[in-house]
C-alpha cells in the first residue's frame, strides 16, 4: 500500500495517484549526522529539500524537484521512559510498527487515526487525527521533537525549554515540513488498555438530532453517512474493563475485508462504469454492515485496512457548526445531480494549542468527502469546499483543497506566529515547494 517506491524513471508518486514529482536526487540517510550533511550539501548546490513519508497526503506537500529525503533508515524506538510515560521514536517509523512495538511493551498511544500506513513524522506534520471527545490528534500527543534545520543544525524542543524552544515546539508538532526535517519524536504513552467498539447503523436524521448527546456520552464517536440515503453507520469506542472479545477471524475477514474492502471495491467499479446506478448501490451498501460489538487493544479498534484507493478532501469546522454543515452538504448533493459512491466521514477533536493544528483554539468536527481514485472529483469537492469555507473551515494539510495563505491568515489566529518562526528558521526557503508557497505565502 505504501507508495514511496519510485517509478523506473526516478518519478515519485503519492498513494492516491494525485501527485508526481521528479527529484534531482534522492537520499536515505542512516543517521541524523548524514541527514544534516545532505541538507548542507543541498543548500550549497542550490537545491530545495523535502522529506517524504509513505505518500499518504493527497496534496503536493512532499513534492520536490530538488533533494528528496527518504526516512526509511531512520526507524525504530530510541528510548522508552516508563516513569515519564514517553517513547522516543525515529521519524521514519511507520505508525503500524510503532503500534505493534508499543503493544509488545504493554503500552499504547491514547488516540490514533484510522489508517496506520503513514510514518510518524508524516502523520504528525500534516495533522493526522482520529476522533475524540477529550483526546486529540497524534501531534497533540507529542512531548518533544528533534529536527534538522536549514543550516544543518540539530534542534530539540519541548514545552519545557527556552522561550525559543517553546515557540518552535508550538509550531513544529504540525510543521508541514516548512521548519526543518523532523528526525525523532517523543510521544506520551500510557499502559495498554481495552476499548469496546459498538458499530451500528442509525438514520442520519437521528444522528444529527442527537449529535451532542452522542458526542458527550462517548469517548470516541464517529459516523459515516452514505450520500443518496438517509442512512449512517456509527461507531462508538469507549474504554473497557474487559474481557477482550476481538472480532472473530472469519467475521473479521467477512466484515472488514469482504464487505468493507472487497464488495465496496466492486460497488465502486460498477458506480464508475454506470454512475446512474450509484444511488441504488448506496442503499444496498448502507445496509450491508450490520451492528457489532467487540473489545480489543486500541490499535485493533481505532485502525482499519483501506485497500480501495481514493482521493479525499477534509475540513475542520467549529464543532457547534457540524450539524448545519452536514445538512447543507446533503442538500447540495441532492440538488446537484452528483453521483457520490463513497461515504462521508464525520469525526471530532477537542481544541489544542498547536499553531497550525486544524483544532487550534477551538473544539472541532471533521467532515471528509471522498471519491474513488480515477473518478472526476472536482465538481463535488468544489461544491463541498464552498460549504466548508462558509463555516470558517480549515482544510486538512494533507488532503485536497484550494485555499491559500490569505485565507489561512483569516481562519488561524496564530498564522503570523508560524510564518515569523519560519522566517527565522528557514530564511532562504530551503524547504519551500509550490504547495508551501501557496499555503504559507512566499
Amino acid at each position: 500500500m505504501s507508495s514511496t517506491a519510485s517509478g523506473k524513471n526516478g518519478t515519485w508518486r503519492n498513494w492516491g495517484g494525485t501527485v508526481a514529482a521528479r527529484p534531482a536526487r534522492e537520499v536515505a540517510p542512516a543517521s541524523v549526522e548524514e541527514l544534516a550533511a545532505a541538507i548542507r550539501r543541498a543548500a550549497e548546490d542550490g537545491l530545495k529539500v523535502k522529506a517524504v513519508g509513505s505518500g499518504h497526503s493527497f496534496t503536493s506537500i512532499a513534492a520536490t524537484d530538488g533533494v528528496l529525503v527518504r526516512p526509511q533508515l531512520l526507524t525504530g524506538i530510541r528510548h522508552i521512559d516508563r516513569e515519564a510515560g514517553t517513547v522516543t521514536v525515529e521519524a521514519g517509523t511507520p505508525l503500524k510498527r510503532l503500534n505493534v512495538a508499543l503493544a509488545r511493551e504493554d503500552l499504547s498511544l491514547a488516540n490514533m487515526g484510522d489508517i496506520m500506513e503513514q510514518t510518524v513524522s508524516g502523520a504528525t506534520s500534516t495533522g493526522t487525527h482520529g476522533t475524540g471527545r477529550d483526546s486529540a490528534s497524534i501531534a497533540a500527543q507529542i512531548k518533544a521533537l528533534e529536527l534538522v534545520t536549514a543550516d544543518g543544525s540539530v534542534l530539540t524542543c519541548s514545552e519545557k525549554g527556552t522561550d525559543e524552544e517553546r515557540a518552535v515546539f508550538a509550531a513544529a508538532r504540525i510543521g508541514l515540513g516548512a521548519l526543518g526535517v523532523v528526525t525523532a519524536i517523543t510521544f506520551a504513552v500510557e499502559p495498554i488498555f481495552l476499548l469496546t467498539a459498538r458499530e451500528e447503523p442509525m438514520p442520519l436524521a437521528r444522528v444529527l438530532a442527537e449529535f451532542d448527546e452522542l458526542w458527550t456520552e462517548n469517548e470516541h464517536f464517529e459516523f459515516y453517512w452514505f450520500p443518496h440515503t438517509g442512512s449512517t453507520n456509527t461507531k462508538r469506542n469507549n474504554r473497557s474493563a474487559g474481557p477482550e472479545k476481538p472480532v472473530g477471524q472469519l467475521a473479521g475477514w467477512f466484515e472488514d475485508e469482504l464487505l468493507s474492502n472487497g464488495v465496496f471495491q466492486v460497488a465502486q467499479w460498477v458506480g464508475r462504469a454506470a454512475p446512474a446506478t450509484i444511488p441504488a448501490i448506496a442503499q444496498v451498501s448502507s445496509k450491508a454492515l450490520s451492528a457489532r460489538t467487540y473489545t480489543d487493544i486500541p490499535y485493533k479498534v481505532f485502525t482499519s485496512p483501506r485497500r480501495v484507493r481514493f482521493v479525499e478532501m477534509e475540513y475542520a469546522v467549529p464543532r457547534e457548526a457540524v450539524v448545519e454543515t452536514l445538512r447543507e452538504l446533503k442538500a447540495m448533493v441532492e440538488r446537484s445531480g452528483l453521483r457520490v459512491s463513497f461515504p462521508v466521514e464525520v469525526r471530532t477533536a477537542p481544541a489544542d494549542d498547536i499553531t497550525l493544528s486544524t483544532a487550534s483554539g477551538r473544539d472541532t468536527a471533521y467532515i471528509a468527502v471522498h471519491m474513488v481514485k480515477g473518478t472526476p472529483f472536482q465538481r463535488y469537492f468544489t461544491s463541498a469546499e464552498h460549504i466548508f469555507t462558509a463555516h470558517e473551515g480549515r482544510p486538512h494539510w494533507g488532503k485536497i483543497h484550494t485555499r491559500d495563505a490569505e485565507y489561512f491568515a483569516g481562519v488561524y489566529p496564530r498564522f503570523e506566529e508560524f510564518t515569523a518562526l519560519r522566517d527565522r528558521l528557514d530564511p532562504d526557503r530551503l524547504f519551500q515547494n509550490d504547495y508551501l508557497r501557496r499555503v504559507l505565502g512566499a
